[in-house]
């Protein structure tokens, strides 16, 4: 991972207005389930509403989706991209280090407050789980996130329409789209790493793993490729 490429994204995510958009979105998470946990019932009872409802299904693909697009799309949206492709650097090390630094700030932003909750359902091992299965789906929906980035000019919209549409709207019809999710994957090894009844995967935990790699390695390999395509104007083609 490059060092520099690193401080400066990272400088440069924290720097922008919108990333703080992201603050309020653990706070809610967390407040709420201080809420109902107040109010006596058990976390049985809301477990899943907040933590899978909330948590896994939208907070952490909103904030990944807000990270792993900004990582990179900005740049090449306003042409401060060339600067960077200027460098004798490979495509390879630019797209590895954007995307260790999109996951990582996803993992604080949505991880963190996920296992905050697991905690205050008084489930540690959950917790546990949640952080686990946090770092797994950041990684999975930044990749994806950051290809879409170099893949078209609309980013934000193209990763909504997975997330809302794929992911919730079909994904609750058609039960086969749910080996496509990777919300899906996250909530299967969750469940796998403490077997609960907060939350229910629909998905074999093999298939998760397996379909998560994938959607990894087949994101980043194209992100890279299409990265070796752009021109010195940093269009996309």
């Amino acid at each position: 991972m490059n060092a520099t490429i690193a401080m400066i994204t990272t400088r440069g995510l924290l720097g922008r207005r919108r990333i703080w958009l992201l603050v309020p979105l653990p706070l809610l998470l967390i407040g709420l389930a201080l809420l109902v946990r107040a109010f006596g019932p058990p976390p049985a009872e809301w477990g899943e509403p907040v933590i899978g409802g909330l948590g896994i299904t939208a907070i952490l693909p909103v904030i990944a989706l807000i990270v792993g697009t900004g990582v990179l799309g900005s740049e090449v949206d306003d042409g401060t991209i060339t600067h960077i492709l200027a460098k004798p650097l490979p495509r390879s090390e630019i797209i590895f280090t954007k995307l260790g630094v999109a996951t990582g700030i996803t993992a604080l932003f949505a991880g963190v407050p996920l296992f905050v909750v697991g905690l205050i359902a008084g489930e540690p091992a959950l917790a546990f789980a949640l952080i686990v299965g946090a770092v797994i789906g950041a990684l999975a929906y930044c990749s994806l996130f950051l290809m879409m980035s170099v893949l078209t000019r609309r980013p934000v919209l193209v990763g909504l329409a997975y997330v809302v549409l794929w992911e919730g709207v079909l994904g609750n019809i058609l039960t086969g789209t749910q080996k496509l999710s990777i919300q899906q994957y996250v909530q299967a090894i969750v469940d796998y790493l403490a077997p609960t009844d907060l939350l229910q995967g629909r998905v074999s935990v093999p298939v998760s793993f397996v379909m998560a790699g994938v959607f990894v390695v087949a994101s980043t390999a194209y992100a890279i490729q299409r990265l070796r395509t752009l021109s010195v104007a940093g269009e996309t083609g």
